[in-house]
């Protein structure tokens, strides 16, 4: 999320969702702030279930680089799925890396 937005619009925007019937787990919604330095990224396009060769390919990259994974990867969604057809979903795929010890 951006910075402007904070735990009281978080707090109204859970609020909304109830009241439009959503489930309980919209609250389970957190902001944080990930640090995570150096990383590998890539736009993958195509559905999630293939998610995991695009992994793959930025593990191996990582690894000509000299450099080795530190943290779990993340991923920012720029489609909607309800919207979008599974080959052409967009995914920003992020992975942590760091100097080979």
């Amino acid at each position: 999320m951006p910075d402007f937005i904070q735990k009281k619009d978080l707090d109204a925007a859970v609020k909304a969702l109830k009241e439009k019937g959503k489930g309980p787990e919209v609250a389970d919604v957190v902001l944080e702030k990930i640090n995570e330095g150096l990383c590998v990224q890539v736009l993958h396009v195509g559905p999630y279930e293939k998610e995991g060769e695009t992994i793959a390919q930025m593990l191996s990259l990582a690894q000509e680089k000299g450099l080795v994974c530190h943290g779990p990867h993340h991923e920012i969604y720029l489609s909607d799925p309800r919207r979008v057809p599974p080959e052409r979903l967009r995914t920003i795929l992020r992975l942590p890396v760091g100097p080979a010890r």
